[in-house]
C-alpha cells in the first residue's frame, strides 16, 4: 500500500539501541522496509543522543537513544496485518517475521487461531517493543499495514471510547471505524467497555482496546507521537488541546489526560534546527511549547 505523508509519527525511546533495534526492524520484516536517516544531537540533557528514521512497509517511526529514563511496554503496540491482497505470500510472510521477532522476545498471545482471525499473535521483542501479528480477511475493509494500538488498562480501563472520542474531536480527517464493546459474562472485562475500536487521525488509522486483565504497565514516554504542524497555529492548536499535565511540558513533549506522550513540532524542525545548531540547539532546550519564530531568529543569528 502507498501510504500518503504522515502527519503523525511513532517515536521510540531506547537507552542506547536506537540504530541496532532499526536495523533489526528494518531485516525482521523486510520488503519496503529501510533506513532513512542517522543524526546524532549533542549537547541534550541526555547527552550524545543517535536520532534514527526508519520505515516498515513503508510506515515512518523514528527511535532515539536517550538514556534509561523510560521503559518501552505493551500499552502502546503495533498492530500489523498481513492481508493476502496486497500481499501473495502473507500466509508465510507473517510466520516468518513472528520467528525472527521471536529471537529474545517474549510472546503475550501465542501465534495460533482465534475466533477474530485465522493467524494472530502478540509478541514483545527483545528491546520491548510490541507487536501484534494478524493474518487479515481480505474481504474487509481495506485497512494500512500497520496501525499504533492503545491498550487502557488498570485505572484507565474503561477510557478507551472517552480518549479517542477527544482524539477525534482534535485532529482533522478523522472519523471511528469498528467500536465493539465486550458483552456481559466475559469478566473480569465490564460489559460496555471497548473489546476493539479503530479510528483515523489525520488521515492515519490507529486502535485502542480495554483491558480489566492485570497488567504492571502503563503508558509513558518510551512511545510518543511525533506530531508534524505546517504552522504556529497549528502547533498551538494541539498544544492547548492536548497538553494535560504542565509538568511533562519540555521541547515540544506534552502529555494528555490519558498519560499519552506527544511531541509537537513544525514539519520543517530539521531544517529550523540544522542552520545554526549551535544558537538553534540552546534556544530549543528552554522552550516548553516550540515558537518557530524564536527558532529562525537564532538561526539567523551570528
Amino acid at each position: 500500500m502507498n501510504m500518503t505523508r504522515q502527519t503523525i509519527t511513532p517515536h521510540l525511546w531506547y537507552e542506547k539501541e536506537a540504530k541496532e533495534a532499526a536495523d533489526f526492524y528494518v531485516s525482521a520484516f523486510g520488503r519496503n522496509s529501510k533506513i532513512n536517516n542517522l543524526n546524532t544531537m549533542d549537547d541534550t540533557p541526555s547527552g550524545s543522543v543517535d536520532i534514527v528514521n526508519f520505515e516498515i512497509w513503508e510506515h515512518e517511526f523514528v527511535a532515539m537513544s536517550a538514556g534509561p529514563y523510560f521503559e518501552l511496554n505493551p500499552s502502546i503496540s503495533f498492530m500489523v496485518n498481513f492481508d493476502p491482497s496486497q500481499d501473495k505470500d502473507a500466509r508465510e510472510r507473517i510466520d516468518q517475521v513472528w520467528e525472527k521477532l521471536s529471537t529474545g522476545g517474549k510472546p503475550l498471545m501465542p501465534l495460533d487461531r482465534y475466533d477474530f482471525s485465522e493467524r494472530y499473535g502478540w509478541i514483545q521483542d527483545k528491546y520491548g517493543v510490541s507487536w501484534q501479528l494478524i493474518y487479515t480477511n481480505p474481504e474487509g475493509e481495506e485497512r494500512p499495514l500497520i496501525l499504533p494500538s492503545l491498550l487502557f488498562v488498570g485505572e484507565l480501563c474503561g477510557k478507551a471510547e472517552e480518549a479517542t472520542d477527544h482524539y477525534l474531536s482534535i485532529f482533522p480527517d478523522s472519523q471511528r471505524g469498528a467500536l465493539v464493546h465486550y458483552p456481559a459474562g466475559m469478566a473480569p472485562e465490564e460489559e460496555g467497555t471497548v473489546m476493539f475500536t479503530d479510528f483515523k487521525l489525520a488521515g492515519q488509522w490507529f486502535a485502542a482496546m480495554d483491558s480489566a486483565q492485570t497488567h504492571e504497565f502503563a503508558f509513558n514516554e518510551a512511545i510518543s507521537f511525533i506530531v508534524k504542524c505546517k504552522d504556529q497555529e497549528e502547533i498551538d492548536t494541539y498544544w492547548d488541546r492536548l497538553s494535560a499535565v504542565p509538568e511533562a511540558e519540555q521541547c515540544g513533549w506534552i502529555k494528555d489526560r490519558f498519560g499519552i506522550s506527544w511531541q509537537i513540532v513544525p514539519d520543517n524542525m530539521g531544517e529550523l534546527m540544522g542552520k545554526n545548531p549551535e544558537k538553534t540547539m540552546p534556544v530549543m532546550l528552554q522552550m516548553k511549547k516550540i515558537v518557530i519564530a524564536d527558532l529562525i531568529e537564532a538561526g539567523e543569528g551570528q
